[in-house]
């Protein structure tokens, strides 16, 4: 298993850091396209030369800030359609696999969650067929325990994949994100659609981001668990001596 760094709270200084990844020990970043790491003309041209002059393989993290992809005002619906493809295009020379939230209830969703969960499966599939144009796989992400959030359950996150009936999409199961909703035995039961993972603790009550062993997971069952995965882990921290000691933390189990 490939172990790769993230951090969205670097968003201020996004890219000086990458060149110290390899070695950090590091195999890959994942690209946050969020504030100061969003692709434009600007950042793609910094990501061109990192990955010309670093091994480092890079994955991305779509956009999720003000935008919905269960969203029942269709103009945002769209507009989230077209952002998250146009990073896509925007990623398609330097990522295989790329990482999506999924939809969040609006107050109108609220009223009628049928018809958020399907505009929400109907939005995801047309990010697949966009990132399918590019060769770029699809991992949608379990969620963390927010009210009105999708994807939090197993079952409700391996459902939706399934409803999805493409063959570029799979699970990004994030450890963290279980542990606040008390599932992590129940994702760690079935990794039948796991193609990505993300790796960070927390106290089993909110999304702290925490180095590994920090918080409440049990590690150890995590990696047992995982023993045959031959897929990248990211690990998601707040900075990058918690990353590098997360890194430290797992070769250690």
């Amino acid at each position: 298993m490939e172990i790769s760094f993230s951090s969205l709270a670097l968003v201020n200084n996004p890219f000086d850091w990458a060149y110290d990844l390899e070695d950090l020990g590091f195999a890959g970043w994942e690209v946050v396209s969020e504030g100061k790491q969003q692709l434009n003309d600007a950042t793609l041209s910094e990501i061109k030369n990192i990955t010309e002059t670093t091994n480092l393989t890079l994955t991305l993290h779509l956009p999720f800030s003000d935008l919905n992809l269960a969203s029942l005002n269709h103009p945002i619906w769209k507009e989230t359609i077209r952002q998250m493809s146009k990073c896509l295009e925007r990623a398609s020379d330097f990522v295989e696999l790329a990482v999506v939230h999924p939809g969040h209830m609006s107050p109108l969703g609220m009223q009628l969650p049928e018809m958020a969960w399907r505009q929400n499966i109907d939005g995801i599939r047309a990010i697949c067929d966009a990132a399918a144009d590019f060769g770029i796989k699809i991992g949608v992400e379990n969620m963390v325990n927010m009210q009105f959030i999708l994807g939090k359950q197993p079952g409700e996150i391996l459902g939706m994949i399934e409803s999805l009936e493409r063959e570029n999409v799979g699970l990004t199961l994030d450890v963290g994100h279980a542990n606040t909703n008390g599932n992590v035995d129940g994702f760690l039961s079935d990794l039948s659609k796991v193609i990505h993972i993300h790796i960070h603790d927390n106290m089993g009550k909110s999304d702290e981001h925490l180095q590994l062993g920090k918080g409440n997971v049990n590690w150890k069952k995590v990696v047992r668990k995982l023993d045959g995965y031959k897929g990248r882990a990211v690990t998601e921290a707040r900075t990058i001596e918690e990353g590098a000691a997360s890194l430290k933390f797992l070769k250690s189990l």
